[in-house]
């Protein structure tokens, strides 16, 4: 059985949470690669609703070790109070659960330097979640940021930050000072943090040799990318494929398959161009059929068709072995469901996805419509179930972005799932050669 890379197809949201839940009954380990407390992923396990943003969903199976990469940037409050709320549940995550020593702190400053950016941008503000992800990243990449690493060292972590604050006095202008009791509790959650902290590329590396199965799970979506996403409207980490490598240490060549996880139509949160947004009773529609509102933050997704015009640019940059679509059954009482083919632009059509976001909003999208089904496909567990003109959809998105759908959510919980007995590499995933 392989390695296993889950990647957001999208605009991050797709669902990945539940994937990553069932495939990790099949394998030993579960590594976070990029982002921060800023994705939430929900597992439905029976009548429980299970909501993590940091600590990979792995955890939630008894047994399974969780590695937090060198590629996340870590709220040590966030974390402890996630590592908390698993032990009212019942969860301990003691040798369970590692942290990269080489992961960037989020330090009270970030988040406070983070309101007053997105307040400053006004109308052009990006949507963040306000907890300070993209300037720590900044920082990391500024070389003036703190790892995780120094946790180890209580003396020298206070030293460092102090250093930090003096550092952001002289090169830029002020920012209301976070309150101490922030900081108290930043250092306080730094010390509880530190027993989960090593290096975990020795540790993944290790694993593999042993012949342990990894999956690296990625937060948010390719077209959140900062490289390859709708610039500058998107995360400030790799959430491609290629993240995976960088954010855990493990070589490309160990890496496996890459699996794409996305809805059977399209939705994203906060600021920037999506180019099949629906602003009418069709999408309201599918944010409430969908329960479009962010884990996170509560926030309605803007909702639209799907788009394969952006699916085939998501293929393309990370090389998917399988799709695994989720919330097929949210589109059952459509009579009709539009599909994006392609964009129109001063007359032509692009060929590839358009880096320019004024390009991207000036493009009119080419609908290929197609006949729904108007019949429940809630719960249902095998392909030949599904109604004839919702296997019709499925492999029109197969033929057209030639990539298997090698699974199918029918609803929010684990059994609610189809897996196609046709999908070749999403047999080898789940062990079934």
């Amino acid at each position: 059985m392989s390695n296993l890379v889950i990647v957001g197809a999208q605009w991050g949201d797709e669902g990945k949470g539940k994937f990553v839940d069932i495939f990790t009954e099949h394998y030993d380990v579960v590594a976070r690669y990029q982002g921060g407390h800023n994705a939430g992923h929900t597992v439905i396990v029976g009548d429980a609703k299970y909501v993590l943003h940091l600590i990979p969903s792995g955890i939630l199976h008894p047994r399974k070790m969780c590695v937090i990469g060198n590629g996340l940037v870590v709220d040590p409050a966030a974390q402890i109070r996630e590592v908390d709320f698993l032990k009212t549940l019942g969860i301990d995550a003691t040798g369970r659960l590692f942290v990269s020593d080489r992961a960037q702190l989020i330090l009270p400053w970030h988040r406070a330097v983070e309101k007053a950016d997105e307040a400053g941008r006004g109308l052009s503000a990006i949507g963040t979640t306000l907890r300070g992800i993209g300037p720590a990243y900044g920082d990391k990449y500024f070389r003036n940021g703190i790892r995780a690493g120094l946790v180890r060292d209580a003396g020298s972590l206070r030293r460092q930050c102090d250093r930090f604050l003096e550092l952001k006095r002289q090169i830029g202008p002020a920012v209301a000072a976070p309150p101490e009791a922030e900081w108290e509790e930043f250092f306080q959650a730094c010390g509880r943090m530190a027993e989960y902290v090593t290096d975990t590329s020795l540790l993944l590396n290790r694993w593999l040799d042993e012949g342990r199965r990894v999956i690296m799970e990625g937060a948010q979506g390719t077209m959140l990318d900062v490289e390859f996403g709708t610039y500058p409207f998107v995360t400030s980490s790799h959430a491609t494929a290629g993240g995976a490598a960088v954010g855990t240490g493990v070589p490309p060549h160990r890496l496996g398959l890459v699996v794409g996880i996305m809805k059977a139509y399209t939705t994203r949160v906060g600021s920037g161009p999506f180019r099949t947004e629906l602003h009418d009773d069709d999408g309201h529609l599918l944010r409430q059929r969908g329960g479009e509102f962010g884990a996170s933050t509560g926030r309605p997704r803007r909702c639209g068709w799907l788009d394969l015009f952006q699916m085939r640019y998501s293929v393309r940059i990370n090389g998917f072995h399988s799709l695994l679509m989720t919330k097929l059954d949210v589109l059952d009482p459509f009579p009709q469901i539009p599909v994006c083919t392609g964009y129109r632009y001063r007359g032509g059509l692009l060929e590839t996805f358009p880096d320019d976001v004024e390009v991207l909003q000036a493009s009119e999208p080419v609908y290929q419509v197609l006949p729904g089904w108007n019949a429940s496909t809630e719960g249902l567990q095998r392909m030949e179930d599904l109604p004839e003109a919702a296997r019709r959809y499925i492999a029109f998105i197969e033929e057209f972005l030639g990539v298997e759908i090698g699974m199918i959510s029918t609803g929010p919980e684990r059994r609610q799932t189809i897996v196609n007995p046709q999908a070749v590499h999403i047999r080898q995933a789940l062990g079934d050669q």
